[in-house]
């Protein structure tokens, strides 16, 4: 006897069906039992996850089993009762005419009524859940299939409350992904980066290995198959409401997490309500109390195809967000708040090739506690420091942690440690600490030999971390040390320079030189028999805006090539105090003469750079500069005290007489009292920038 085509086609997909044990077990035992535990069950989950497949798997277990089944594509029904009913009659085998319930009712055995696609018949869920399944005996199960949850209506019916189950359908894990993969003939040595873009999503796994199969040989580049990227998105996104609404979702896939101030900024509207509330329905959009984000293979599809369809329109995005996050940092007064900013900020990074193998984004990471060390933290520190690095190290931790304040100690959430980062500054290191502590020594004489710390300026030394389990492996902890190294560069006033040791230094270098971490070899140290390589950033040379300007960059453009360092056409000047205040003085004494500023060596410091942007021309560094010594005088002009000082440095420089006698004659002064205020007055404004200059004053 011929087999059918259909079974062939039964038997082919079945062959590719893996996993979902929980689901198969849930039904068959419902199937199983003396009386049915539940009546209806709801499969919910974004496009592409597998409802289809599995609703076909439940389908031939029926079947096999010997029981009575209707499978329906709610996509080929009317949303009307009648057409609803005609198409259940007639996949049920029912004549025309015949009454569904009382067919079903009379029938022996349980009855397994299975309907693809619920969201298409959302305008029947009422009559569906009030009129039409009470009607039906209690030997049939009804399983719904879609995008979304059930509607609030079954929820608050206590009866169906009892007689319903959820159950929301995930990604397939990592080990049914794999064996998809191999029942597909992927080489294994491509599995983890098809993972890597899946997700375990099941569409995506199955498009992927077809784009695979027509090219064999060839290994997966997500960037390279617009083709699958937009297959996903059409089961995705199927068709937006409009060009607000789709930029919206690709603004969302770009962050972290989304809300409405967010989506303002990168939208470049004020008002973004709806187009919020429209994302917050979509059924691969997930949210919770901090905003929405989607689900990761929809973040992922909408990346790629942003980045291959419209480039300009991603750079633009990423933008506008890094705009945002600086603004919210400089808002941030706690730590906690600080860090989720610089979380969403580095996330913004997670694409490019350089970052993604470094940095870990799970939410076991993203869950931690950031807080300040405690003296109990201390037997859990040495403990960790003797373990990794031996007892060497463990006594010269201890030194440190009694001396200096700087730990902070990542914990999960019932409080238990997992790991630990000291910041120690060196500007507090004395002769004992020099001879005790290799790595302090090394760092000094470094500072000493290049660039000497000026007074008000810091230089920190992250000179231990780890995570518990991993030491200084990839890891969320380790994700999260770097982050708050990152909020340390952005919020420590004064801060001059930065060391980073690490126990591997070659396997850091690519994301330490993405990130603009200078390879220091003066600066390794030895303890304990164990060699540290260490990094190291300047930070009046590169100061942090600018640095946040140079990763912008790097962000999109997939490394270190193509983004110069964010400098001027001149390197920055670093000056001693001294030197700085009298770039100040010759500043004022020139400060009507833009030709003769354009020689002040303040055009290249970091405080002028930084406020002019690092690729202003030199007339645009001279308005700045000009603007920055109004500022530093007009706060004078703010105290009482010093109001007698803003007018002696006001009249003479920026609104100057002939000489300075009439000025002391305007000012109805003894000209001796006049030179004392102008004295002090241009010292006072010369130590308003210098903590500018050092990044421990305002602006």
């Amino acid at each position: 006897m011929s087999v059918r085509l259909a079974d062939r086609l039964i038997a082919a997909r079945r062959r590719r069906f893996v996993g979902r044990l929980p689901e198969l077990a849930q039904l068959q035992s419902a199937l199983a039992a003396g009386e049915l535990p539940f009546q209806l069950l709801h499969i919910y989950g974004p496009g592409g996850v597998g409802k289809t497949t599995l609703l076909a798997e439940f389908s031939y277990l029926a079947e096999q089993a010997g029981l009575a089944c209707a499978l329906l594509d709610a996509r080929a029904v009317e949303p009307a009762p009648e057409a609803f009913t005609g198409a259940l009659r007639a996949a049920l085998g029912l004549d025309p005419t015949a009454s569904v319930p009382d067919s079903l009712a009379a029938r022996p055995g349980r009855v397994l009524v299975l309907i693809d696609t619920y969201e298409a018949l959302a305008p029947l869920d009422e009559w569906l859940r009030n009129t039409f399944l009470p009607q039906l005996s209690e030997n049939t199960l009804v399983v719904l299939a879609g995008r979304n949850p059930p509607l609030p209506g079954w929820q608050a019916d206590p009866g169906w409350q009892t007689l319903i189950r959820t159950l929301p359908l995930r990604n397939l894990s990592p080990e049914e992904s794999r064996a998809y993969l191999a029942k597909r003939q992927v080489p294994a040595d491509e599995h983890q980066k098809v993972l890597d873009f899946t997700h375990g999503h099941p569409l995506a796994l199955s498009l992927v290995a077809d784009v695979l199969d027509q090219r064999p040989g060839q290994s997966f580049q997500p960037e390279n198959a617009p083709d699958v990227v937009k297959t996903l998105l059409e089961q995705f996104v199927q068709k937006a409401p409009g060009p607000a609404h789709r930029a919206a979702l690709e603004a969302c896939a770009q962050v972290r997490l989304m809300n409405e101030a967010l989506l303002a900024e990168m939208l470049g509207m004020p008002e973004v309500h709806e187009l919020f509330d429209w994302l917050r329905g979509l059924s691969f959009v997930e949210s919770r109390p901090e905003g929405l984000f989607p689900h990761d293979l929809a973040r992922e599809a909408l990346a790629a195809d942003l980045r291959w369809r419209n480039p300009d329109w991603y750079a633009e995005l990423h933008r506008r967000a890094r705009n945002y996050y600086t603004n919210r940092l400089n808002q941030a007064r706690e730590p906690s708040q600080a860090q989720r900013v610089l979380l969403d900020y580095v996330f913004l990074h997670r694409d490019n090739p350089m970052v993604r193998p470094f940095l870990e984004w799970q939410s076991e990471g993203q869950g931690l506690l950031v807080d300040n060390a405690r003296p109990a933290d201390l037997p859990m520190v040495l403990a960790l420091v003797r373990q990794y690095e031996g007892e060497v190290s463990a006594r010269l931790a201890e030194h440190w942690f009694q001396k200096a304040p700087g730990w902070l100690v990542l914990r999960a959430a019932d409080g238990t440690p997992t790991g630990f980062v000291a910041m120690i500054g060196l500007q507090q290191a004395d002769a004992e600490d020099v001879r005790s502590d290799p790595a302090t020594a090394a760092a000094l004489r470094y500072l000493q030999s290049r660039t000497p710390l000026r007074p008000g300026e810091i230089a920190t030394h992250f000179r231990f971390w780890m995570a518990q389990d991993c030491y200084q492996a990839v890891s969320p902890i380790q994700s999260l040390i770097f982050v708050n190294m990152v909020r340390h560069y952005l919020t420590t006033p004064g801060l001059a320079f930065t060391f980073l040791p690490c126990v591997e230094p070659d396997f850091w270098a690519p994301i330490f030189a993405y990130a603009d971490l200078a390879r220091l070899p003066e600066c390794d140290f030895e303890v304990g028999g164990q060699r540290y390589g260490v990094y190291g950033h300047d930070w009046r040379a590169v100061p942090p805006m600018a640095w946040l300007a140079l990763l912008g960059e790097r962000e999109i453009s997939g490394g270190t090539q193509g983004a110069p360092p964010p400098q001027a056409t001149e390197p920055l000047v670093v000056l001693s105090q001294a030197e700085f205040g009298q770039a100040v003085r010759d500043a004022l004494r020139d400060f009507a003469r833009p030709d003769l500023l354009r020689s002040n060596p303040l055009l290249r410091s970091r405080m002028v750079v930084e406020q002019a942007g690092s690729q202003a021309v030199l007339a645009e560094r001279v308005t700045v500069l000009q603007s920055l010594l109004r500022t530093a005088t007009d706060i004078l002009q703010a105290s009482p005290r010093d109001a007698k000082l803003y007018r002696a440095v006001y009249h003479t420089y920026f609104q100057p007489m002939a000489t300075q006698e009439q000025v002391a004659e305007l000012l109805d002064l003894p000209f001796s009292t006049f030179r004392r205020h102008l004295k002090a007055g241009v010292a006072r404004l010369a130590d308003t920038l210098w903590s500018r200059e050092i990044g421990s004053g305002p602006g």
